[in-house]
């Protein structure tokens, strides 16, 4: 009995000794704290009733931005004629050859109600015959009224008898990482297809040689949806959908667009000037991940690193240095090369921009005016030509001509840099564009006489093959 009443003891001591244990660690008081003017406390809980809808993308409604945007895209079939010999004597002896068409397809995005649509250049490049499908079956022949191959966008119009949908350009400055997208277009001729994804990423370049800035999306797109439109969940145009990357060719995750914001003011110049007015700042800024950036710890930089300065442009006359790093133009943040030609691109020359510099550790706000490109890399020879100066034309003493600033390590032999181009090929040179066109014309077979003309007035032919 002694045993079982000692037993008994152990247990309750046990027991108590437990609840008193559970009492002090393990339960939770909730306290109220109640201010001095002896309001209620008001309790924040997570009991309130669950939408009917559901949670994330179910919140999110496509159907009117969709049906907003497939009538105001409309499906582009390009017709090319290549020349083919007829026979393997033709090909041989000359003989006149013959005709083939080929049609490609591809997106268009109507932006007014009397037929102006816009697509991508590289849809309509080298078109004998272009033919719009509406997507209520009607069919139009279309007129070119202009292209821009650098930002790959053109400009198209079909006479109407009516008002048709369109779409108004949305602000893509606006547009944020992670928003939910639409891409509309014809993939496969398949007509009137949307697909949605988000907003991947902003002021994409995938050619370092060219200013790029595009908008990168994971929304499905495939051949036959360029040119098409790019909308919000709102039904804004944000972007025209231009590319993919992909070893197959077709859709694997990411997709591209250019920028609403480009594409208008490509529009826009081509509407007003008949060609593309592009300003530029000016700068330079050395290509990231590269031996010269690790080096000099311009890969860890917060902003657009200004490596040089281009004379006579706009940074130049508003005194921007090389080792300034730009963090800002107007109200856009700049972090990399591509944020800064993205939003450079909408603007002309004579535009006034504020750019927001740190240098030696100071933040400045510096007003700069936007000038016309004055250097550019001509094609075949891959010099670096500018436009002569007031001062230059004194120096050198000619009216024509383009001055030599740059030359790569193929030709640095001769002698070439600081000196202007007259005449190539006895054609004489009067500015920038015409040096791109001449010098694009050059055979690598032919041989090419350049005529130079020196500080002390001497001029020199020098030829190339």
């Amino acid at each position: 009995m002694k045993r079982i009443g000692s037993l008994l003891l152990v247990a309750v001591f046990a027991g108590a000794i437990t609840l008193i244990s559970y009492k002090m660690f393990f339960e939770k008081t909730n306290y109220a704290v109640v201010t001095d003017n002896s309001e209620m406390p008001l309790l924040t809980t997570s009991n309130r009733p669950a939408s009917y809808k559901g949670n994330g993308i179910n919140e999110v409604d496509f159907t009117i931005a969709a049906e907003n945007t497939i009538n105001a895209v409309v499906h582009v079939k390009n017709l090319t004629l290549n020349s083919s010999p007829g026979s393997l004597l033709d090909f041989f002896y000359g003989s006149e050859s013959r005709q083939i068409p080929q049609v490609g397809t591809g997106s268009g995005v109507i932006i007014s109600p009397d037929g102006y649509i816009v697509t991508n250049n590289h849809v309509i490049a080298k078109a004998n015959e272009i033919r719009i499908t509406l997507n209520n079956n009607k069919t139009y022949e279309a007129e070119i009224i202009g292209s821009d191959p650098n930002t790959d966008i053109a400009l198209l119009k079909i006479d109407v008898n009516e008002n048709l949908p369109y779409l108004a350009f949305g602000d893509s400055d606006e547009a944020k990482i992670g928003q939910w997208v639409l891409a509309v277009g014809n993939p496969f001729n398949l007509t009137s297809t949307v697909t949605a994804g988000i907003v991947s990423a902003k002021a994409r370049n995938l050619d370092p040689v060219r200013d790029q800035s595009f908008i990168q999306t994971d929304a499905a797109v495939n051949p036959g949806n360029s040119g098409g439109a790019l909308v919000n969940t709102n039904g804004d145009l944000i972007g025209i959908n231009t590319a993919i990357t992909s070893q197959t060719g077709s859709y694997v995750g990411y997709s591209f667009a250019v920028p609403s914001n480009i594409a208008k003011k490509v529009v826009e110049d081509i509407m007003e000037y008949g060609n593309v007015q592009k300003g530029i700042l000016g700068i330079t800024s050395p290509r990231l991940s590269t031996v010269y950036a690790v080096n000099n710890g311009i890969n860890e930089i917060d902003g657009v690193y200004i490596d040089g300065v281009e004379e006579d442009s706009g940074a130049d006359d508003a005194n921007l240095r090389s080792g300034d790093i730009i963090k800002m133009v107007d109200n856009i943040k700049v972090r990399k090369f591509a944020d800064l030609t993205g939003y450079v691109s909408t603007k002309r020359p004579g535009d006034r921009i504020k750019v927001t510099i740190a240098r030696n550790g100071e933040d400045m706000v510096i007003p700069v005016e936007l000038k016309e490109r004055q250097s550019i890399i001509v094609p075949v020879m891959g010099l670096r030509v500018k436009n002569l100066s007031e001062n230059d034309k004194e120096i050198f003493n000619t009216s024509f001509g383009v001055k030599i600033t740059g030359v790569p390590e193929t030709y640095r032999g001769y002698g070439l840099n600081g000196k202007v181009i007259l005449e190539i090929d006895k054609e004489k040179i009067n500015d920038i564009y015409e040096a791109k066109n001449i010098f694009g014309a050059i055979s690598r077979y032919d041989k090419t006489v350049i005529t130079l003309i020196d500080k002390n007035g001497e001029k020199e032919r020098i030829v190339f093959q």
